[in-house]
């Protein structure tokens, strides 16, 4: 049985389920690997306008595979340059929706926070347990959780390896939504099919611009997004949904 599925729940819209429920959809290395082709492949698809990721009822995925680090030497680490497998992921130029159950620690947790929207449930579990087996994250989990929530909310969690409720990740900002856990990958669903509507170059360009700019001085951010902008209409999607508005009617945007 493959380690992550690929469907198709509706149009424009790519649904990535990772499938190791045995260990909690812990990321092996095989698991690492089929995820960044999917991911890869998705974000050249041109059909494609918005991508779910998600894991089962008991876990979003759980972290990464301690039985394939457990004997591991630094050169191993080096050598496994499991960067490769999260290069597709981080540069995603479509939308990614992460549909939260369960627990989403460690790599799962990094995992989630590459995405663009999380929509987590009541009884999911966030946390970076790292510290605890004397190693820390290594994907993103110090640096991309201190942008998320701050300094001190991600010193808490990095530092004790503590969880956090589904409630508490909205509450500090890890998490976008918060549902029932049985409307978690219906509401992540319903999300991407609503940006998959849309047109797909403007939605293309916000995401480059926030992430392009989440980093730089305010001057140079708000030039990205100016020039951005302007790019934009020369898009024949912006003539259609100019047009579409002024005539009252439904746009038809065909991402061009």
């Amino acid at each position: 049985m493959a380690e992550v599925l690929l469907e198709r729940p509706s149009e424009h819209v790519a649904l990535v389920r990772l499938n190791r429920p045995e260990a909690r959809n812990a990321l092996n290395m095989a698991t690492r690997r089929l995820l960044a082709e999917h991911v890869g492949a998705l974000g050249r698809d041109g059909d494609v306008r918005a991508i779910v990721i998600t894991g089962d009822a008991q876990a979003f995925a759980a972290g990464a595979d301690i039985t394939e680090m457990a004997e591991a030497t630094p050169i191993d680490m080096m050598l496994r340059n499991v960067q490769q497998f999260w290069d597709p992921i981080a540069g995603c130029p479509k939308p990614l929706i992460a549909a939260v159950n369960g627990f989403a620690l460690g790599g799962g947790c990094e995992l989630a926070m590459h995405c663009d929207i999380i929509v987590a449930g009541t009884g999911a579990k966030f946390g970076l347990p790292e510290v605890r087996i004397g190693i820390m994250p290594g994907a993103g989990g110090t640096q991309r959780l201190t942008r998320a929530v701050g300094k001190f909310q991600a010193m808490r969690m990095v530092l004790t390896g503590a969880m956090v409720s589904g409630e508490e990740a909205l509450r500090i900002g890890l998490a976008s939504e918060l549902v029932p856990d049985d409307e978690v990958l219906p509401t992540a669903l319903k999300l991407a099919a609503q940006i998959a509507t849309l047109p797909p170059l403007s939605v293309m360009s916000i995401k480059e611009v926030v992430l392009a700019g989440q980093d730089a001085a305010l001057d140079t951010a708000m030039l990205l997004e100016r020039k951005a902008m302007h790019l934009l209409f020369d898009s024949q999607d912006r003539k259609e949904g100019m047009a579409a508005f002024l005539g009252k009617r439904k746009p038809q945007f065909e991402g061009r």
